[in-house]
């Protein structure tokens, strides 16, 4: 809200129409910045009065007086059109001003209503700034929305009722007042006035118009507005009209005057004339006789004091008060009395509302007599009034109701409190957590246990205030026929015990448990849910306390709460223990040890309160030193996100087997999530490594940049362009290349790692980049250890102790590249010739590698490969050997025909060569390349070998003679031709 708009909403109801007019203007023209302002009323015929200026002078004001309605006028034109206007001058002076010009920039003028009928206008005259803004024209629509509501609740005029004046006392009074008489021409505004009338309305002959402006012009602005509205009713219901209301004088003063009239009518009903009488009703000498007798013997003391503090009027209350007589005390200084002195502050009080000219009260204490006065101050023109009424008893009577409602509030309070803190419990930990906080202190406990049953047995769901060892002893108790947790849980009531005598009297099998708790009073509350009891919530004390009923009620209502909420916190701790067992075995349970890569990895769950999340990591070794490494995040948290994230990291795992490229594997995965009959979007980074190459190819969709740490410490984020998420992406996705020195760090993460409701993703990633940097130049060599990096980098990103709205993975991998002497590659012929060329070049190899023993069943393999190649394939042909924790033996070719195995039977003569290339390799497969296809086998560096170093298992395959293949391979080998050197790598 706005702050003036705040101010006046705390104006009190019941302020006069005056005030009401000079803190609208007030603020108007604040809110604006307007050099003034002015308010006119609609009074009768078509004339509208000024009732309020602020800020002008006369001489601009004085022709604003009385302007028409119908006028063009900025208040005129508001009125009748019914919304703001805003009127600015095309000269030097503004229409009606007269010859004086018009400061500013123009007018701004806003409607006043009285429920569906408008009554008058607000106008401001704007600065330099022009026409109000959208927001300035709605601050003056609820000022003036202000100023109606606060005028339908001002009082009329203060006057003190009367009996209506009729048969001889209305004779009598004409007599004794001067009567002034007048005649209203309804129709056409002319107004008549007698000499006695011009003589009470304050107006010389010279001055009067005969127009009802005149009139208009010396009512109070207080008592205009309901004058008026007491004229149209009589006029409206045909009555007789009577009002009350103050006139200017022609001193300036205002005094007291009431005017009664009738209106004639003509034959359609219409009013024509309203004709009446007026005279002076200010309180005559009597009347104050009356009341100073009144105020003399009135009960609460009473004194009047001058400008001067000097005492000039006092009642019998007040003389006993001060212990003097009037006579004694009229004309002395209030502060020389002795009684008067005794009172701490009171002379510093009473000159503070002197000065103020506001009202002010107090309570003060007497002296000697124990006492309680409330002393009202109320300044005036003349002086100071004083109030003094014995409150004693009164206050004490409000003391003791004060103090009920404290403690009552005090328990509403602690109630709500408590609701509210187990609303927001989630867990278990957090309901005992809240009874801790919201529980114990207010009644002064120390120690809380919350059991709940299973079986026959009471375990502990949480405890404050308890040695260790006891709780040990109490955990999983079973049922026994006496005893103070079973009996609440038994009977459904609560067990209050006030002392360690009374627990020892009631259970004294059981009387050496309290001093193992440290305890001497306890509550037992049973934890009751629709009719259920499932548990107990016991309250205890460091000394002996004895509750009372209201105490007691308090702890039994209280438990009721801590059930409900126990009960809805047990089934979340199921629920969420469930979920988390879920998503812990759809992660990786280790992550393999591959020569290309060495890594470590993070899942961190979202805050408490949130159900389990969507997000996963992997690590996939691939054929030929390449390593594929993948992270998602299916958006949204639940067991239908976690379930979904399964089946997308077993589809990366069976695409990946097929050796595709990553931008295939992310159309695949495109379609799956597609697919999917729920509305689901997740996103998804998959990385391919190649130790050979030390090349990255990345595809991804809506997911985070990696970022790479090189060996020299600086950090790489590719900045890519955003892409949709898997679900609502449209294929074909962009594969990224980079190169990756060998010993590099690639650092894969979700956005909830470096996203949150605080922080944007930019930020988060450059704080990612930040900690890398920092573990890489700090103390130790951290960056080598990768578990303590990922969790620096955890730490530094997600503290533990702000919660999270997200589930975030992070994966680091150290990436390895297969060095030039690890590595040997050769282009053979297109002819049977490449067969022998293939097994020489692996024979020196291998004996360069010391791996002699792997001979000849690689060259059986090359032979098998090679032989394949040249019979059903194209070129160019090429043999790769790679040597690391295995010995891969890769051909390419240039067709794209994959090879699959065949079951020949006895009588074929081909069909068993990759039933061969099973049995003597580890494992072997085949993938697509730029320019065609590779075969490749892999081959352990250790194991079981047989005499010829084949392995044992083909040493016993039917199909093959061992000494006829050893001649069969040293025929092939004479008949090699000289071997072109090894390919370029």
């Amino acid at each position: 809200m706005n702050t003036r708009l705040a101010l006046l909403s705390a104006v009190d109801p019941g302020v006069t129409e005056s005030e009401i007019f000079r803190l609208a203007l007030q603020h108007a023209m604040g809110e604006l910045g307007a050099l003034g302002g002015m308010i006119h009323l609609r009074g009768p015929m078509s004339a509208l009065r000024l009732v309020s200026a602020s800020g002008l002078p006369a001489a601009l004001t004085r022709p604003w007086e009385i302007i028409d309605q119908e006028g063009p006028l900025a208040p005129a034109r508001a009125l009748h059109q019914g919304r703001g206007v805003w009127i600015a001058p095309t000269s030097g002076e503004l229409p009606g001003s007269g010859a004086v010009s018009w400061p500013g920039s123009g007018l701004a003028a806003v409607p006043v209503f009285s429920g569906d009928r408008g009554i008058g206008a607000l106008t401001v005259v704007t600065g330099g700034q022009g026409e109000p803004t959208v927001e300035q024209w709605g601050f003056l629509q609820a000022v003036i929305a202000w100023a109606e509501e606060r005028m339908q609740q001002s009082p009329p005029p203060a006057r003190p009722p009367q009996k209506e004046l009729s048969g001889d006392r209305l004779r009598q009074a004409l007599q004794e007042v001067r009567v002034g008489s007048w005649d209203w021409n309804v129709e056409t505004g002319e107004l008549i006035w007698d000499e006695a009338a011009l003589e009470l309305y304050g107006t010389t002959p010279a001055e009067f118009t005969g127009r009802i402006e005149n009139w208009m012009r010396i009512v109070h602005p207080d008592d205009l507005a309901p004058t008026l509205g007491a004229a149209e009713k009589a006029l409206r219901e045909r009555t007789v009209f009577e009002a009350e209301y103050r006139v200017r004088r022609l001193d300036g003063t205002y005094g007291w005057t009431q005017a009664r009239a009738r209106a004639t009518y003509n034959a359609q009903g219409e009013p024509v004339r309203m004709i009446g009488v007026g005279w002076e009703s200010n309180e005559s000498r009597s009347a104050r006789d009356a009341l100073s007798r009144a105020l003399r013997h009135m009960s609460d003391g009473f004194l009047a004091v001058d400008d001067r503090w000097r005492i000039t009027f006092l009642n019998l209350a007040a003389e006993r008060m001060l212990g003097f007589s009037e006579e004694e005390l009229f004309g002395r200084v209030l502060w020389e009395l002795p009684s008067v002195r005794q009172v701490p502050d009171l002379e510093k009080h009473c000159r503070e509302a002197a000065a103020a000219q506001q009202p002010a009260g107090f309570d003060m204490d007497t002296p000697d007599t124990g006492r309680r006065l409330h002393l009202r101050l109320v300044p005036g023109p003349d002086g100071l009034t004083l109030y003094f009424t014995d409150v004693t008893e009164i206050r004490r009577h409000e003391d003791e109701r004060a103090a009920a409602e404290r403690a009552a509030a005090e328990r509403a309070a602690r109630i709500a409190e408590l609701t509210a803190s187990l609303a927001k419990a989630t867990t278990s930990r957090d309901v005992v957590d809240a009874v801790a906080q919201r529980v114990l202190p207010p009644f002064g406990a120390t120690g809380l246990v919350v059991q709940a049953i299973e079986g026959d047995r009471a375990y502990n769901v949480g405890a404050v205030g308890y040695p260790a060892a006891f709780l040990d002893t109490i955990n999983g108790r079973a049922r026994v026929a006496r005893d103070p947790v079973w009996d609440p849980i038994s009977s459904g009531t609560p067990l209050f015990l006030s002392s360690r005598a009374e627990y020892a009297a009631r259970y004294p099998e059981l009387a050496a448990r309290p001093p193992q708790a440290g305890k001497q009073a306890w509550a037992f509350m049973p934890l009751t849910v629709s009719g259920h009891t499932f548990g107990v919530c016991v309250v205890s004390f460091d000394r002996p306390r004895r509750l009372s009923d209201e105490e007691r009620t308090l702890l039994t209502t209280t438990s009721a709460l801590v059930a409900q909420a126990l009960e809805r916190a047990r089934l979340y701790d199921a629920e969420h223990t469930r979920s988390q067992e879920l998503q812990r075995s759809l992660l990786p349970s280790r992550l393999p040890e591959l020569p290309a890569c060495t890594a470590a990895a993070r899942y961190l769950p979202a805050g408490q309160g949130m159900d389990v999340g969507g997000d996963w990591y992997d690590i996939i070794p691939l054929s030929g030193g390449q390593v594929a490494l993948v992270v998602g995040d299916v958006m949204g948290h639940g067991l239908p996100e976690a379930a979904t994230m399964g089946r997308l990291r077993t589809a990366v795992h069976t695409l990946a087997d097929l050796e595709l490229p990553p931008d295939e594997i992310m159309s695949h995965l495109n379609d799956i999530v597609g697919g999917m009959a729920e509305e689901s979007y997740a996103t998804c980074l998959y990385a391919l490594y190649d130790s050979t190459t030390q090349i990255c190819s990345v595809a991804r969709a809506g997911h985070p940049p990696p970022a790479v740490v090189h060996p020299d410490g600086s950090v790489y984020i590719p900045e890519l362009a955003p892409d949709p998420p898997l679900g609502a992406a449209e294929p074909p996705f962009e594969t990224f290349e980079m190169t990756v020195p060998d010993g590099s760090l690639l650092v894969l993460y979700t956005d909830g790692l470096v996203e949150s409701a605080t922080r944007e993703i930019d930020d988060g990633m450059a704080e990612l980049a930040r900690l890398l940097r920092a573990a890489h130049e700090g103390p130790g060599d951290m960056a080598a250890d990768l578990e303590r990096l990922c969790d620096t980098v955890t730490a530094g990103l997600l503290p533990a102790e702000h919660s999270t709205a997200d589930d975030a993975a992070l994966l680091i991998a150290r990436l390895h590249a297969l060095t030039d002497d690890n590595m040997a590659s050769w282009l053979l012929p297109e002819d049977p010739r490449a067969a022998g060329q293939a097994r020489r070049h692996i024979r020196e190899q291998l004996h360069t590698w010391g791996l002699d023993d792997l001979t000849p069943t690689t060259e059986l393999l090359a032979s098998e490969l090679v032989g394949n190649v040249v019979r059903h394939a194209k070129g160019p042909v090429r043999l790769r050997l790679l040597h690391g924790s295995e010995l891969v033996c890769e051909v390419f070719d240039g067709s794209l025909t994959v090879p699959r195995i065949r079951r020949a039977s006895e009588t074929d003569e081909g069909g068993r060569g990759l039933q061969l290339v099973t049995a003597l390799s580890r494992r072997w497969g085949t993938r697509y390349t730029a320019t065609g296809k590779c075969i490749w086998t892999e081959q352990p560096l250790l194991g079981p070998e047989g005499p010829t170093g084949l392995p044992t298992d083909v040493l016993d395959l039917p199909f093959l003679d061992t000494e006829e293949f050893a001649r069969d391979l040293d025929a092939l080998t004479s008949g090699d031709q000289e071997l072109p050197g090894p390919a370029p790598q």
